[in-house]
């Protein structure tokens, strides 16, 4: 089964049309890069294949199910967090300024469901089973890192964190908007590395955007022109 765009359309509160009629397939362990001049339909169809927009027209579906329910709500998953997880390029923004990140990272394996001591027991949980996923060894996450605010690390330090949560949410696919364009060469190879060697391992789909050729040679195995 795959991530697919169905000939979706959208456009902004201006008018301005954005994308028209657009499909796109993504299988499972595929790395599709999406193709476009800037200001064209990329970040807007990232957010669309999220679930975080909805389109006008079309529909975007996960294994044949949509994303997005009739209420343009995002379907719940009985095993919890949602199964397309998406990366922004400015992971500052992914994170709530008054929220320790400990909790920010774990809050998609967090359900309220009564009491403050069992709130306690979830967000102990939650991070046990952080600390067990091996995540925060590969991604070079400083256990102290989990007990400050986002002001307080740089934005590669964030762009880590915004990886473990998206990867601990054990997601279908992942769509990576930018994601290291900010970072340094040494920080980009070391972070693409292991997204693939995840994506390998849970036969992962992934939708790439990057304005640098030679990481998209690199990265996809495939190539999406979106117009």
């Amino acid at each position: 089964m795959s991530l697919v765009a169905d000939n979706v359309s959208f456009s902004y509160q201006d008018g301005h049309e954005i994308l028209k009629d657009f499909s796109l397939s993504v299988d499972p362990n595929e790395r599709v890069a999406l193709q476009a001049p800037s200001g064209t339909g990329k970040t807007t169809l990232c957010q669309l294949l999220a679930g975080y927009l909805r389109p006008q027209a079309g529909e975007v579906l996960v294994d044949g199910a949509p994303v997005l329910n009739r209420r343009g709500l995002l379907r719940r998953v009985p095993a919890g967090p949602r199964p397309v997880q998406l990366i922004r390029q400015h992971p500052e923004q992914a994170f709530d300024p008054l929220v320790r990140l400990g909790r920010s990272v774990t809050e998609g394996l967090l359900f309220s469901d009564g009491t403050t001591q069992a709130k306690r027991g979830r967000n102990d949980r939650a991070l046990e089973q952080l600390r067990a996923s091996g995540l925060l060894e590969r991604f070079g996450v400083r256990e102290a890192w989990l007990g400050r605010f986002p002001h307080e690390l740089s934005g590669g330090e964030l762009m880590r964190l915004c990886l473990v949560r998206a990867l601990l949410a054990q997601p279908r696919y992942l769509v990576c908007d930018e994601m290291t364009a900010m970072l340094d060469a040494v920080t980009q190879a070391a972070l693409w590395r292991e997204v693939l060697e995840i994506a390998d391992r849970r036969a992962m789909g992934l939708v790439i955007v990057s304005h640098s050729p030679a990481l998209v040679r690199r990265l996809a195995t495939r190539i999406a022109p979106l117009a």
